[in-house]
C-alpha cells in the first residue's frame, strides 16, 4: 500500500514537472516570437537617413510657390542636402480671410506652427464619433429623429487655433483649416518623412480629398508646377484622389447621381487647393471665449494632474500654445526665454515622435554651444542672429546670419550656437524626437562643468586655475547675457 502511494506521488510529480517544463518552453517561445516582432518593428521604425556628409548649410527662404484662389503655399527644396540628411520637408502657407484649405492627408506626421492670425481646423480621425451635432424641431415633412427632432449636421470636433500654437498631425489623418479672422493666416509646416509612420519613400505627398490642385494658373505658374512635379519625384501627382476613379464607382459608393460624382472629382475646378468661401463657413463649434477659456485651463492644469492615460485618439489634444511668456521652461530676465512642447505636455507627440520649441533672445544675448539628440528644423520668426553650426570633424558647416523668414536644418548632434542681433532674435524649432534634449558645452549645467578639473587641465593643456575658471565662470544655463556691449560682426 505504501509503495502504491509512493508510486502515485512520484507519477504526479513527474506529470507536474513535465507540464511546467512544457509551459515554460511555450512561454519562452511566445516571448521569443514577441521579441522578434518587437525587433522587426524596431528595425522598421528606424529613421531612414539620407546622406549627411554636409560641407555647407544655408539659411534659406522658400524656393517654390503654388498660387491658389485664396492663398499661396511656398515650399523649401526638400532635395537640398540638409533636408535630405534630416529626412524632412517644410512649407509655408498664407491663407486669406475666409480662405479654406481643402481636406487632405499626408504620408508622414507633421508639426504646424501658427506664425500669424487665427482660424479653425477639422481633423478627421477614422472610426471616431461625430460628437458635434445640431438639431431643430422638424417642420412639415422632414426626417424625424427621436422626439420630433431632425439633425441638420453632425461632424467630428472642430479645434480653434491662434498665433503661437503648435498643432500635431499624425500621418494619414485627413484635415482642413479655415481662416475665420480679418487678417492673413500664416503658418509653417515641418513634415517628418523619415518617421516610422511613413512607409513610402522620402518624397512628401499630399493626398487631397477635394478640388483640383493641379490647376493653379497659367504662364509662369505652369512652369512652377512642372518644377514642383520634379521636386515631388512624381510626374502626375495633382488632382484629388477621387479623380482617378470611374464616375460610376463613385456614384455607387456614395449613393449619389453621376453629376454629383463628377463634381467630387473636381475636374472643372480651377480654384486650387485654397478656396474662397462665400459668406462664412457654417460649422458647429462652441463660442470662442468659452472654448479658449477651457483650453487655457486644460493647458495650465495638465502638467499637474494628468498623465495622458485618460486620452483616447478621438479626444487627444492636438494643439499647444508656446507663445505665452509665463509658460517658459527656461527664463533669464537679461537674456531671453525658451518654451518647449514635448510628449510630457502634449501626449500625442509620443505617438508621432516629434517636439518643438519657441526661443526668444534679447539684444545681443547668447545661446552657448550645445547639441540635441534629434534633427532640428529652425525657422526665424523675428529679428536676426549670428549662428554657427559645427560637425564632428570640427568644421563650421554654417557661420552666417539668419534672418526673419529663413530656415536652416541643424543635423542630429551637430553643435550650434546663436547670438542675437541688436533687435533681438526669435525662432521656432521643430525636432524629430518626442523628448528632444539639450546638451550644453558651456554654462552651469554643461558637460565641461561636470568634468573634474584635472581632466580639463590635461585635455586642454591649461593650468588647474585656468581649468577652474573654465568650469565656473558662467552661472547661466542655456541663455546667457552678453558680456560685451556689442556682438562680433561677420565679414
Amino acid at each position: 500500500m505504501a509503495k502504491s502511494s509512493l508510486l502515485c506521488v512520484s507519477l504526479c510529480c513527474i506529470v507536474l514537472f513535465s507540464c511546467s517544463v512544457a509551459f515554460g518552453q511555450q512561454e519562452a517561445l511566445a516571448y521569443g516570437q514577441q521579441g522578434g516582432r518587437r525587433g522587426e518593428q524596431g528595425q522598421r521604425g528606424q529613421r531612414r537617413q539620407g546622406d549627411c556628409q554636409l560641407n555647407n548649410l544655408n539659411a534659406q527662404e522658400p524656393q517654390h510657390r503654388i498660387q491658389a484662389e485664396a492663398g499661396v503655399t511656398e515650399f523649401w527644396d526638400f532635395n537640398d542636402d540638409q533636408f535630405q540628411c534630416a529626412g524632412v520637408a517644410a512649407c509655408r502657407n498664407i491663407i486669406q480671410p475666409r480662405g479654406l484649405f481643402l481636406p487632405a492627408y499626408t504620408n508622414a506626421p507633421s508639426l504646424v506652427y501658427i506664425l500669424r492670425g487665427r482660424g479653425i481646423q477639422g481633423v478627421m480621425m477614422s472610426g471616431c464619433p461625430e460628437t458635434y451635432q445640431s438639431s431643430e424641431q422638424s417642420e412639415g415633412g422632414g426626417r424625424r429623429e427621436g422626439r420630433g427632432q431632425r439633425f441638420r449636421d453632425q461632424h467630428q470636433k472642430i479645434r480653434r487655433f491662434r498665433e503661437g500654437d503648435v498643432i500635431a498631425l499624425p500621418a494619414g489623418v485627413a484635415h482642413w483649416c479655415y481662416n475665420d479672422g480679418d487678417s492673413e493666416l500664416i503658418f509653417v509646416i515641418m513634415e517628418d518623412l523619415g518617421n516610422h509612420q511613413n512607409q513610402l519613400d522620402n518624397n512628401p505627398r499630399k493626398f487631397f480629398l477635394a478640388g483640383n490642385p493641379q490647376q493653379q494658373g497659367q504662364g509662369q505658374q505652369q512652369q512652377q508646377r512642372e518644377s514642383y512635379r520634379r521636386h515631388q519625384g512624381q510626374e502626375q501627382n495633382f488632382g484629388n484622389v477621387l479623380s482617378g476613379f470611374d464616375t460610376e464607382v463613385l456614384a455607387e459608393a456614395f449613393g449619389v447621381d453621376r453629376e454629383t460624382a463628377r463634381k467630387l472629382q473636381g475636374q472643372d475646378d480651377d480654384r486650387g487647393h485654397i478656396i474662397k468661401v462665400e459668406g462664412d463657413l457654417q460649422v458647429l463649434r462652441p463660442s470662442m471665449s468659452r472654448e479658449e477659456q477651457e483650453e487655457q485651463e486644460r493647458g495650465r492644469e495638465y502638467g499637474r494632474r494628468a498623465n495622458g492615460l485618460e486620452e483616447t485618439i478621438c479626444s487627444a489634444r492636438l494643439v499647444e500654445n508656446i507663445n505665452d511668456p509665463s509658460r517658459a521652461d527656461i527664463f533669464n530676465p537679461r537674456a531671453g526665454r525658451l518654451t518647449t512642447v514635448n510628449s510630457f505636455n502634449l501626449p500625442i507627440l509620443n505617438f508621432i515622435r516629434l517636439s518643438a520649441e519657441k526661443g526668444v533672445l534679447y539684444r545681443n544675448a547668447l545661446m552657448p554651444p550645445h547639441f540635441k539628440n534629434a534633427h532640428c528644423v529652425l525657422y526665424a520668426t523675428r529679428g536676426e542672429a549670428q549662428m554657427q553650426i559645427v560637425d564632428q570633424r570640427g568644421q563650421a558647416v554654417f557661420n552666417d546670419r539668419i534672418r526673419e523668414g529663413q530656415l536652416v536644418v541643424v543635423p542630429h548632434n551637430f553643435v550650434v550656437s546663436k547670438q542675437a542681433g541688436d533687435e533681438g532674435f526669435e525662432w521656432v524649432a521643430m525636432k524629430t524626437h518626442e523628448n528632444a534634449k539639450y546638451t550644453a558645452l558651456a554654462g552651469h549645467t554643461s558637460v565641461l562643468r561636470a568634468m573634474p578639473v584635472d581632466v580639463l587641465a590635461n585635455a586642454y593643456q591649461i593650468s588647474r586655475d585656468e581649468a577652474m575658471r573654465l568650469k565656473m565662470s558662467r552661472e547661466e544655463t542655456m541663455l546667457m547675457e552678453p558680456r560685451r556691449s556689442g556682438r562680433r560682426d561677420v565679414a
